[in-house]
């Protein structure tokens, strides 16, 4: 086993490799945990589009198979209800799909299906005792976190710029993941919501490193044992990967997202918010180049997904990806169709022979 110089998070989560899954909502369950916590990683369980009872299930099936820390995932935004004008410009935007497709809007979801942690979650915390707990889009309520704490679990949280990081740390955050902008999914931008200025992970992880005492995670465009590496070497305790896996027979991703990632180039992805609301890159579709990639009138997270639950459910039959997330960071095209535990092993031994370690 490589050893690794760098030992704080491999120590802090119990953990044997400098690897964490990310935790991707619609891609990741209890299989793609429980693969890379075999590789001696930290599996995690993306909760935010999953009822108490999925969650319940998924930790169940990790600990029936691993004995491993395992990470629960939440997400952190405060709901924000749109006004009747900015709900009526947004179905306006869209009325010529749902004619095209002969889909009736007032079948679409209200919710947009992502709920922020809440008492209820954080019960559910305090009830499965998971070792770790992650947020996305900043922290919940101090006191709720306070709880999660007192739970037992080690606080991650995901930072886009060196003043989010600071922000995090000095809210008791134990581990910062710096999320570069090639990374796919949701961007965890918390306090500027400005993707113009973004910083990607080369520039960000080293600043972030100089400017925190907490350990610091590197996380996005690294899908392989060259970006483990060179992550390490800019100071990062550990990487957090996510695209890699999708391909992997463990993603739950829909067909017509495994289409999507196989024909995708390194010019092949872009950050928008008209999928969900909030800004996060994916793979190009017709919604995005047509609607976006960015905007202004998309209602506000999670909502502007709800009017599209339709469309997808009409098209996404057909093989059609046009008006669903077809998430992907900018190193989607390194990903493989292997099983997920043998892209970490092989990733990590990459890194290690790289850094010339025994």
């Amino acid at each position: 086993m490589p050893s690794w110089t760098d030992r704080r998070v491999l120590d802090l989560l119990a953990i044997e490799q400098p690897l964490l899954l990310a935790p991707m909502a619609g891609a990741g369950g209890a299989a793609l945990a429980i693969a890379v916590a075999r590789a001696g990683g930290l599996g995690a369980i993306p909760c935010a589009s999953l009822s108490a009872a999925t969650i319940r299930e998924h930790v169940a099936a990790f600990r029936g198979a691993v004995t491993a820390p395992l990470n629960l995932n939440f997400f952190a935004h405060t709901p924000v209800a749109p006004d009747e004008a900015q709900t009526r410009r947004w179905q306006e935007r869209l009325a010529t799909y749902f004619t095209e497709y002969g889909v009736d809007p007032d079948a679409a979801s209200a919710t947009g299906g992502r709920a922020p942690f809440d008492t209820a979650l954080c019960e559910l915390v305090e009830a499965l005792t998971p070792e770790v707990v992650s947020f996305h889009f900043g922290l919940p309520d101090p006191v709720l976190l306070q709880r999660v704490k007192a739970a037992g679990a080690i606080v991650l949280a995901s930072a886009t710029t060196v003043a989010e990081g600071r922000w995090l740390a000095e809210r008791g955050c134990d581990v910062v993941i710096a999320q570069g902008y090639e990374a796919g999914g949701h961007r965890g931008n918390f306090l500027t919501h400005d993707m113009a200025a973004q910083p990607g992970t080369m520039a960000l992880v080293p600043q972030m490193v100089d400017a925190l005492r907490v350990p610091v995670i590197a996380a996005g465009g690294i899908a392989d044992g060259r970006g483990t590496a060179a992550a390490l070497c800019l100071g990062a305790s550990a990487v957090q990967v996510g695209t890699a896996f999708l391909r992997t027979p463990e993603a739950t991703i829909a067909p017509v997202h495994r289409k999507a990632l196989r024909a995708l180039r390194d010019d092949g992805t872009v950050v928008t918010n008209v999928l969900t609301g909030r800004p996060a890159r994916g793979a190009v579709n017709r919604i995005m180049r047509e609607l976006g990639p960015l905007a202004a009138d998309a209602l506000p997270f999670p909502l502007a997904a709800g009017p599209l639950a339709p469309l997808r459910a009409a098209t996404e039959a057909t093989g059609q990806g046009d008006f669903q997330p077809l998430w992907a960071g900018q190193a989607g095209a390194l990903a493989r169709e292997v099983p997920a535990e043998e892209i970490a092993r092989t990733m990590l031994a990459q890194a290690a022979a790289r850094l010339r370690l025994g």
